[in-house]
């Protein structure tokens, strides 16, 4: 509940901060036009437009959803944690958006006791 409020605070205060020019996310593809998904950086996620990082948040969803072989989803929560990577990724700007995933992913297991089998 505390890294909740400590989240929604650092959101709050850098919504507050200055705004940057949002950009499509085709601006982080190489001349071929693809996204290098593993090096996108949370600065790069949250400086496109919220249509973009939506998309690219579902794309992420499905990508460890299928390495985990797993084929459901339930709308509601990749909603929640989707805009809980947003929110990471807002107030870490250097980190990369699959790390950012990784602590989110985690701290949300932690909080509902869910053990990962390994």
């Amino acid at each position: 509940m505390i890294a909740k409020k400590l989240i929604l605070c650092c959101a709050t205060a850098i919504m507050a901060g200055p705004a940057l020019a949002q950009v499509e996310l085709k601006t982080y593809a190489d001349r071929d036009g693809y996204v290098d998904v593993q090096k996108l950086t949370c600065a790069q996620l949250a400086n496109t437009f919220q249509e973009d990082a939506d998309y690219l948040t579902v794309w992420y969803s499905g990508w460890y959803n299928g390495l985990a072989k797993k084929h459901m989803m339930q709308v509601d929560r990749a909603k929640s944690l989707e805009h809980e990577v947003i929110v990471h990724c807002k107030a870490n700007p250097g980190k990369k958006v699959i790390e950012a995933i990784d602590v989110v992913f985690k701290e949300y297991r932690a909080e509902k006791g869910i053990k990962m089998k390994q």
